[in-house]
């Protein structure tokens, strides 16, 4: 047997193992001339399950077509099954979660749900790269974080007619409830286990003593530990987060340029050394667009 993985961009793969397809996330449609696999969720024939992280368009939409072409079930948080209904998806295709429960996705496959950190998407415009030291922000209030939130909203409009019509498709309804909450998933499967994370935010107590063979980590914008934001680089985030976590292998997410002007082209360089730096060092397993890598 063998576990492969599939990268469709932005955080959203396909693991293939035990005979089941599961889609972490489902953002595979972009905006014309972005980054990305050059397919459209309505391309996706074969899905089991999709785990969403969070319920912001670039990671939600397409799960809609995806799983009422194919029958996948949806798990993610309450307000990822609100947005879901709304778009059509029926209620018995879903499962809602909060961190907490493990789900059997069948053939000796099981998916662990834990809360996690969104990233502080509100303390910045365009994001920076990986070696970019952050300082400060600490101990902003809700109410203050939520009008930075607002200003950023205003911001997408400066960005163009085609991403202003991409985001008219994907995120109605969305953006006015936030994230949904966070999650992180495990999923233990016959090979080995892999962690899946799609924004670079965590509770590093949570995440202590999981111990996976493989993690994908959140690698874009101003990461978030226990609800502040790093006063560091998100280079410091992802090495810090790989230790803590000891996996065997680490994989990147979010870190293609899925939404220019907003996202970047990420230098991988201050990521790989900062890996390289960690004792013991992981195996830095660098993925192209749907390119069915074995992985366990």
């Amino acid at each position: 047997m063998a576990t492969t993985i599939d990268w469709y961009g932005c955080a959203t793969f396909a693991l293939k193992t035990s005979g089941l397809t599961v889609f972490l996330d489902a953002y595979v449609d972009r905006v014309a001339g972005a980054a990305g696999p050059g397919l459209s969720a309505d391309d996706i024939a074969e899905c089991d399950w999709i785990l969403v992280g969070h319920s912001h368009f670039d990671h939600l939409w397409g799960a809609e077509r995806i799983a009422m072409n194919t029958g996948a079930k949806i798990v993610g948080s309450y307000e990822t099954v609100r947005v879901m209904e709304a778009a059509g998806v029926p209620l018995d295709q879903m499962l809602c979660v909060a961190g907490g429960e493990t789900v059997d996705l069948g053939n000796d496959v099981r998916a662990s749900v834990y809360p996690s950190q969104h990233s502080c998407v509100w303390s910045h415009g365009q994001m920076d790269q990986p070696d970019s030291v952050c300082l400060g922000d600490m101990g902003v209030t809700l109410q203050e974080q939520q009008e930075r939130m607002a200003d950023l909203y205003e911001w997408f409009a400066s960005l163009g007619a085609e991403v202003v019509g991409h985001l008219g498709q994907a995120a109605p309804g969305h953006s006015d409830r936030g994230d949904g909450g966070a999650l992180v998933f495990v999923i233990e499967t016959p090979d080995g286990s892999v962690f899946y994370q799609d924004t670079s935010g965590h509770w590093s107590g949570v995440l202590a003593n999981l111990e996976p063979d493989v993690a994908i980590i959140g690698a874009a914008g101003r990461a978030n530990i226990d609800g502040e934001p790093i006063q560091g680089s998100l280079a410091d985030f992802v090495a810090q987060q790989a230790q803590l976590l000891g996996a065997k292998k680490v994989i990147l997410s979010h870190h293609d340029d899925w939404l220019p002007g907003f996202s970047i082209d990420t230098d991988i360089e201050p990521l790989r050394r900062a890996l390289a730096a960690v004792t013991p060092a992981p195996e830095f397993v660098e993925l192209g667009y749907v390119d069915n890598t074995r992985i366990l």
